[in-house]
């Protein structure tokens, strides 16, 4: 994890653990939770809530009840067994939550999670149960549940931001593929159109299609759909009156007064060349 979000999951483990519970059944559910385990050196929040609970009388840990237990009771036992055995981890802006408990507890866990509408991923890993939600819905509503507050609020808002910078990154770089295609087109199109106008061969062309030239020439930036509307005909009959062009240029002599045998698989694999496979193919060799 970054350090920012490293930093973030630690402010959100020390949000639960300071929170007081006010009635004496949950103060009792989350000594529960916590169990009699060893408390981790780099989790002091912990320590000093096992500190607080235990001198405020509250019985040493015992089994607790989830049948018949009240949901507030429910969700201060998940707290503790949280604090006590479970992780938050955020990679690549996905969040992973896991509890890591004996084998036998594993199963148990998860179904208590499942009776609450909340099923989680259950499996033996090296010897210990794992219980897993890779699911930002079923993490954001389980620390909720809990009592995460400002914490989760700042973490979801960090997830919605990288998600929005994601898909405005692809829009961004579709959009730039987009127009490099474009441009390349453009290219290839003016060249094709020099090397007509050289030998003379533009000038025996249909009129629409030296308007189309004289237009490509005049605007080299213009998309097909802006050359179209310019000229006031169908986009298509602009697109075919560039690829007659191309094509000519291609084969020579052949293709002035018609199209060269073969065209279009030699104008696509030229394409191909300059724009890669996924460039669009020729719709036809003529202009009406």
């Amino acid at each position: 994890m970054a350090d920012g979000d490293r930093a973030l999951v630690a402010a959100l483990r020390a949000e639960l653990a300071s929170i007081e519970p006010s009635r004496a059944c949950d103060r009792t559910a989350e000594v529960a939770g916590l169990g009699t385990g060893a408390i981790r050196g780099d989790r002091p929040a912990l320590g000093r809530l096992m500190v607080r609970l235990l001198r405020d009388g509250t019985p040493p840990p015992r089994a607790f009840a989830w049948e018949g237990a009240a949901d507030h009771c429910r969700a201060a036992w998940l707290r503790g067994r949280f604090l006590a055995r479970g992780s938050l981890s955020v990679a690549h802006g996905r969040l992973h939550l896991e509890f890591v408990v004996p084998p036998e507890e594993s199963v148990q866990l998860g179904a208590r999670l499942a009776s609450v509408g909340l099923p989680a991923g259950v499996r033996v890993r090296r010897g210990r149960g794992v219980v897993t939600w890779k699911g930002a819905d079923d993490i954001g509503t389980f620390l909720r549940w809990v009592g995460a507050g400002s914490s989760l609020l700042e973490l979801e808002s960090r997830q919605v931001s990288r998600a929005v910078r994601g898909d405005l990154n692809r829009l961004l770089n579709a959009e730039s593929a987009n127009l490099e295609r474009m441009a390349a087109a453009a290219a290839r199109q003016l060249d094709a159109i020099a090397t007509l106008d050289a030998d003379g061969r533009l000038a025996s062309m249909p009129e629409q299609v030296r308007d189309v030239a004289a237009l490509r020439r005049a605007i080299p930036e213009a998309s097909l759909g802006q050359l179209a509307a310019e000229l006031e005909i169908p986009r298509g009959r602009a697109q075919r009156a560039l690829e007659r062009i191309e094509a000519a240029a291609l084969h020579g002599g052949d293709a002035v007064s018609g199209t060269a045998p073969g065209d279009g698989s030699a104008l696509r694999a030229k394409r191909q060349g300059h724009d890669g496979p996924g460039a669009s193919s020729s719709r036809g060799p003529t202009v009406a």
